[in-house]
């Protein structure tokens, strides 16, 4: 059986336990090009921007689809 040769103090007990109370950051950060949230070093999902530079083609609100769809239809 295991049995440690001397006791533990204070300062190391502490010392091993201080990275229990970390608080995590949370991994997200407003979007440059539209204001949205997103998540660090990720494509903006709202716009499709990466670090200020277009990578996707700008998605089309629902709103927006269901207007021209009418518009097409009159």
């Amino acid at each position: 059986m295991a049995v440690p040769k001397k006791r533990t103090s204070k300062s190391q007990k502490g010392q091993r336990r201080a990275h229990d109370f970390i608080k995590t950051i949370p991994a997200t950060q407003i979007c440059q090009s539209c204001g949205a949230l997103k998540r660090m070093h990720h494509i903006c999902m709202e716009c499709g921007s990466y670090r200020g530079a277009q990578v996707l083609p700008r998605p089309a609100s629902a709103s927006s689809e269901g207007a021209a769809a009418s518009e097409s239809e009159a």
